[in-house]
């Protein structure tokens, strides 16, 4: 069971240099992760445990403050006086579970009226959240957008393109990339009862939207990842050290399947429990083609821009019908 999800220490590309022999290695490694399982786990990530405190903190503090602030930061379909769509806090009344979703915290009022993207949202943290745990989650956005494009220039570096290419998928103010903060309250029910095996789960069977999701969780646990041969499911463990890395539908998208998106769900956990993703995704307006990691593949007509897949993919989660 612990053996399935691999372990990888990532520590050598932190150092940019992709040509060396040891980062040639961590790059096989994660293909084959890839390829295999969907899911892996990595150390050596350069985000110590502190920072991990910190985040946490912010998104229990958040949590457990009153409705009526957590409420300040809602969506208008949930509280009328909001003009934000798309980002912010949902109440664990819509999926069995409360969340917060952050963009890019960088983006101003004057950039998302100037962006004009609906998923560009300015979110104003400060009505619910103080100005200390705002910079957290700043520097945290920050490390995570910077960890998912390291692991995306690996996956460059395995079709011999150069890693600068990263910047035409990714860049700031642009990116959809997400950090949620999930709490699973004390259910009194589960959400959903497994078809295929009849285990009762606190989120429902699913795949990511972007190119990776990396993702914290805390000691108890519960995430399974479905083995894609098999179809039976393991427990991802918990390790206080690492960080779980998942492959997305933009990646599928891009490597035209070659990388799949992998099933996960999480068990019924009738205790409270928090795990803060990081969905890495692209630009809105970059355009998606299987050309773009392999420029032998010229079908044109396979071309879509990031917002429109990512509109396609979020259709199918309960708490994004807004």
């Amino acid at each position: 069971m612990r053996n399935y999800i691999p372990t990888i220490n990532i520590s050598s590309l932190l150092k940019n240099n992709f040509n060396s022999i040891s980062s040639k290695k961590t790059i096989k490694k994660i293909e084959v992760a890839c390829i295999d399982v969907g899911f892996f786990q990595i150390t050596g990530h350069g985000i110590n445990k502190k920072n991990i405190y910190d985040i946490s903190k912010v998104g229990n503090n958040f949590f457990n403050s009153s409705v009526k602030n957590k409420m300040k930061l809602a969506p208008i379909k949930w509280n009328q006086l909001n003009k934000n769509v798309y980002r912010g806090y949902f109440p664990n009344d819509v999926n069995g579970k409360e969340g917060l979703d952050i963009g890019d915290p960088k983006v101003t009022k004057k950039d998302a009226l100037k962006l004009k993207n609906q998923y560009i949202e300015y979110l104003q943290l400060n009505k619910a959240i103080n100005k200390k745990s705002i910079n957290v989650l700043n520097n945290y956005f920050t490390q995570l957008f910077v960890l998912g494009e390291v692991l995306f220039k690996g996956i460059i570096k395995l079709y011999k393109k150069d890693i600068s290419d990263s910047k035409l998928a990714f860049s700031r103010l642009k990116t959809l990339s997400t950090l949620r903060f999930n709490c699973y309250p004390n259910q009194k029910s589960p959400v959903e009862i497994s078809k295929q095996d009849g285990v009762a789960l606190g989120c429902e069977t699913h795949v990511d939207s972007g190119i990776f999701t990396i993702l914290y969780q805390d000691k108890k646990g519960g995430l399974q990842v479905q083995n894609r041969k098999t179809k039976k499911w393991h427990n991802v463990p918990h390790n206080k050290n690492a960080l779980i890395v998942n492959t997305g539908l933009a990646l599928q998208f891009l490597s035209k399947g070659k990388f799949k998106a992998t099933n996960h769900r999480v068990l019924w956990n009738k205790t409270k429990r928090m795990s803060i993703p990081f969905f890495f995704e692209p630009s809105y307006d970059f355009k998606m083609s299987h050309s773009f990691l392999n420029k032998s593949l010229r079908n044109k007509s396979n071309n879509i821009f990031f917002y429109k897949f990512l509109n396609q993919s979020l259709k199918k989660f309960v708490e994004y019908q807004r």
